[in-house]
């Protein structure tokens, strides 16, 4: 199992690689891919347990101040890996043989280059040192982009016009610590690494983990599918949270919303935690207790 000394850290490239590695020493039946790579050249990573030919995908750190998100697939991770080991149950569910039939896949970083910028300050923008310095205005305690200043979760191809003309009308024209969607959607290999891998049509359904709010998104456009419902409302259920729907500038041109629309399947945005980001690390294990059971859901649905 994982040291809970390394759960307590902020969730920097060094502190994940050191859970990473610790993870795959302990389960030589948990693989990790690099799909892709930052502005930065930082490695993306996919973590993959059981059947790799039809998978549920999780995702997180999309915005750099909510690098708790890695932390808690992580976590998820190592309970989910030792419960397969040991054949004991996790949250009551039996979880190998599921896994034989349909396997988790988890990029627990989706946005390397943004979280290092947020904890490290813009010396970790690489070339882009400059640009988010100057966005930044020497203070990057706040930001969420990558390091061409893009917000990954404005830059999917979901209604991204209408999300554009609205980032114009509130001021957001260039680079910025968040919500700018870019000159295209997919024009950062963030979202593109995200995007292709969906594309080999293994995915079932996703998630992605933000903070904060305890909410849940499902739906988009005209996406309204009775299953997938049924599904946020179990996991509403299970964690307490309440299912919710994003407006503004929070609609469109985030994966949730590309997801349904192009692969018309379930999938989720989970708004995890409450308070202001980035969330302190002390409400790490009290998040993680109230969402680990629709975690679990979340995977065997």
């Amino acid at each position: 199992m994982l040291d809970t000394n390394l759960l307590c850290k902020k969730a920097d490239r060094s502190t994940r690689e050191l859970l990473i590695g610790n993870l795959l020493l302990d389960y030589a039946f948990l693989s990790r891919d690099t799909i892709g790579e930052t502005r930065c050249s930082r490695p993306i990573d996919l973590l993959c347990i059981g059947n790799r030919q039809k998978q549920v995908l999780f995702t997180a750190a999309y915005h750099g101040m909510e690098w708790i998100t890695s932390l808690l697939l992580l976590r998820f991770v190592d309970e989910m890996c030792f419960s397969v080991m040991t054949g004991k149950s996790m949250c009551g569910v039996r979880i190998g043989s599921i896994l034989n039939r349909r396997g988790l896949a988890i990029i627990p970083c989706v946005n390397p280059d943004g979280v290092e910028i947020q904890i490290h300050g813009a010396k970790s923008a690489g070339g882009y040192e400059e640009l988010v310095q100057k966005v930044s205005k020497g203070n990057t305690s706040l930001w969420q982009s990558n390091a061409a200043g893009v917000d990954i979760n404005h830059n999917f191809s979901a209604n991204w016009e209408n999300l554009r003309k609205m980032e114009i009308e509130n001021g957001i024209i260039s680079a910025s610590s968040t919500r700018y969607g870019g000159e295209f959607p997919e024009s950062e290999p963030e979202s593109r690494t995200v995007a292709s891998y969906c594309r080999t049509g293994n995915i079932t359904h996703a998630l992605a983990f933000h903070s904060q709010g305890e909410e849940i998104y499902w739906n988009f456009g005209d996406y309204n599918d009775i299953e997938a419902h049924k599904m946020a409302k179990i996991m509403a259920y299970s964690s307490g949270y309440k299912i919710g729907e994003p407006t503004g500038l929070a609609s469109g041109g985030g994966f949730k919303d590309w997801f349904v629309q192009k692969f018309k399947r379930p999938a989720f945005t989970v708004e995890v935690g409450k308070g202001k980001n980035p969330l302190p690390i002390n409400d790490f294990e009290p998040i993680y207790q109230k969402i680990k059971e629709m975690l679990v859901l979340a995977t065997v649905l």
